[in-house]
């Protein structure tokens, strides 16, 4: 009997780890499903140039990785799916990563909005890290937070936080929060 599993992985939050919905098995024994999902996550986490403007996700199915999200340089894309296409167990890497557009004011407001969100003395905590909780993707001067906070109170900061920024035009919070 095959059973249906899709890893749907942030990579900036272990904790999304536990909330992964389904991955699938097909040829594959749920330890090395496992295995599998552990090594991209880390390949991934492990690119010098990922960082807190970039936003990686990925689905196993099988022996095929579905990478996907939003990276602000061409380069990264491809590093991503040339890590893990050399992985072990992966036969093939469907890359629909979004390569976000070159853009002076989307730049200027990606770090507007990070200097915003991490010098908020409750949220300075999330700066710390090699690769912070808090990915802030700007489009067209459109804003998105994904990633994952502690409390729902750190959301709502992250939220004021990023609107409060002159240029933006929208926020979109998909902040989760550890343990909802």
């Amino acid at each position: 009997m095959k059973s249906l599993f899709f890893v749907l992985l942030a990579l900036q939050a272990p904790a999304l780890y536990s909330q992964a919905a389904k991955v699938t098995a097909s040829k594959m024994s749920e330890g090395a499903m496992k295995n599998l999902v552990k090594e991209v996550r880390h390949e991934l986490v492990m690119m010098p140039y990922y960082g807190v403007f970039d936003n990686l996700s990925f689905r196993v199915d099988g022996p095929v990785v579905t990478l996907m999200g939003q990276v602000t340089r061409p380069t990264l894309k491809s590093e991503a799916e040339n890590r893990v296409k050399s992985l072990e167990g992966v036969e093939r890497v469907v890359n629909n990563i979004e390569v976000l557009p070159l853009s002076p004011n989307d730049d200027r407001i990606r770090l507007e909005v990070a200097r915003a969100i991490f010098n908020q003395s409750s949220l300075q905590q999330y700066s710390l890290r090699a690769v912070p909780p808090i990915h802030i993707i700007v489009k067209n001067g459109n804003v998105t937070l994904e990633g994952v906070v502690a409390r729902e109170m750190d959301k709502n900061i992250a939220n004021i936080q990023a609107n409060g920024v002159s240029g933006v035009f929208s926020v979109k919070n998909n902040l989760m929060v550890e343990g909802k």
